[in-house]
C-alpha cells in the first residue's frame, strides 16, 4: 500500500460487517500512523417511515442515547482489546448515504472510508438501497470495502 491514510472513517451501523470494517480500520490505521473516525449516523427517513412522522423528538433522543452506548462500547474495546486509541466517536442524523459519502469526510478531511459490504438486510436493500454501493460510486476519497475479518487477510 503506498498511499499513507492519515484519517479514516469507519462508518458503523450494528452490523457485524460494520465491526468488521473497524478492525480492519484499527490494522490500517496502526500502519499507517493514522486517526480513525467512527460515525454512527441515524436515519431520520426511516424513522419518519417507521413511526409515520407521529414523533415528538423523544425517539430520537432514545436513539441518540443508544447510538452512544454503542459508540462507547466500541471505543473502549478499541482502546482494551486493539490497545489503539487514536479515534474519535460521531453520530449524526441524516441520510447516511451523503453524510457517509460527502459531509462528514469534507467537515473531518477523510481520505479514506472503511466499511462493511452490507449492514442492511435483503428488503432494507430493496427498499432504501444499499449505502455501501452509493459510498463506493460517489465518494470522493478512497474506499475500502471489508467482507473479511482481519486474520483472513494475507
Amino acid at each position: 500500500m503506498d498511499q499513507e491514510y492519515q484519517n479514516i472513517l469507519v462508518p458503523v451501523d450494528g452490523s457485524k460487517e460494520s465491526e468488521l470494517a473497524l478492525h480492519r480500520a484499527i490494522f490500517v490505521a496502526k500502519r499507517n500512523g493514522a486517526h480513525i473516525d467512527i460515525l454512527n449516523v441515524i436515519d431520520t427517513r426511516a424513522m419518519a417511515y417507521n413511526f409515520a412522522g407521529m414523533s415528538d423528538g423523544s425517539i430520537a433522543y432514545q436513539l441518540v442515547d443508544k447510538s452512544k452506548e454503542y459508540l462507547d462500547g466500541l471505543l473502549k474495546d478499541a482502546k482494551s482489546k486493539d490497545g489503539f486509541d487514536n479515534l474519535d466517536i460521531h453520530i449524526r442524523l441524516g441520510n447516511p448515504k451523503t453524510i457517509i459519502s460527502f459531509d462528514f469526510p469534507h467537515d473531518h478531511h477523510n481520505d479514506m472510508i472503511i466499511m462493511g459490504a452490507s449492514g442492511l438486510s435483503r428488503m432494507q436493500r430493496a427498499v432504501m438501497g444499499s449505502v455501501t454501493s452509493y459510498v463506493k460510486r460517489n465518494a470522493p476519497v478512497d474506499v475500502l470495502v471489508v467482507r473479511t475479518a482481519v486474520d483472513q487477510v494475507k
